[in-house]
């Protein structure tokens, strides 16, 4: 049996990125789609994405991919799952790379992201998506979930400044599920990675409520370590 491998004579196939990008604005957890440019579904919604070139990685496919389609740099971005289903695209036979991203909406020009075409749309209220793109998120979010239990999440998604209940609308967006106040509270400052300002937020009472803001040192440590967040 001949056991010689070469790289000619093969079927040529495509390489995809695809972004699912998160964001946390006024207490709703989003996800940045847009109209679809090409051929098949084009002008249906889809996540932001396109081909890896040969020169460069996925993650830079990614990077350039959600620069030239929303304006959007320098974002928390990191691979989630290979998708490879012979019949996943009609148009080609392609596998797409997944990166999810966490961005603070604020830190932004939502107007600028919405002019190249992309726009925000809460969980709840996301169009159908071409392709595989509505598993790719539903991927995505579990994933989110499982690094919120283990991990701390927030620095990536929240304004610097924030409240604990703020704190706590972002989990509960991110599960699904109410959260009950005290212990929520409790949990989180047990962990010891909250400061605390002299600020509060009177936005939403006259009492108003102190603003924290993260310790970056200990962030770090705890991401590297984890840490077991049930809620």
């Amino acid at each position: 049996m001949d056991t010689k491998i070469s790289y000619t004579g093969h079927p040529k196939i495509l390489v995809a990125t695809d972004c699912i990008v998160f964001g946390f604005d006024e207490g709703v957890l989003k996800i940045l789609v847009f109209k679809r440019r090409i051929e098949p579904f084009k002008g249906e919604w889809s996540l932001i994405g396109n081909f890896v070139e040969e020169e460069e990685s996925v993650t830079e496919a990614a990077r350039r991919v959600l620069y030239q389609f929303t304006g959007l740099e320098n974002i928390f971005l990191k691979e989630l799952k290979v998708y490879s289903d012979v019949k996943r695209d009609s148009g080609a036979r392609c596998i797409s790379i997944a990166q999810y991203a966490l961005i603070r909406i604020h830190d932004y020009d939502k107007g600028q992201v919405e002019g190249h075409g992309a726009k925000w749309f809460a969980m709840n209220e996301l169009p159908g998506l071409v392709l595989d793109h509505n598993n790719m998120i539903s991927d995505a979010l579990d994933h989110l979930r499982q690094k919120a239990t283990r991990k701390p999440i927030g620095f990536e998604l929240l304004p610097e400044k924030f409240t604990i209940p703020q704190l706590q609308i972002l989990y509960e967006s991110i599960f699904q599920k109410k959260l009950d106040d005290r212990n929520f509270r409790k949990k989180v400052l047990s962990f010891d990675l909250l400061i605390k300002l002299d600020e509060k937020d009177k936005s939403t009472s006259k009492k108003g409520a102190f603003l924290y803001r993260f310790d970056y040192r200990k962030y770090k440590k705890l991401e590297k370590s984890g840490f077991n967040f049930v809620l």
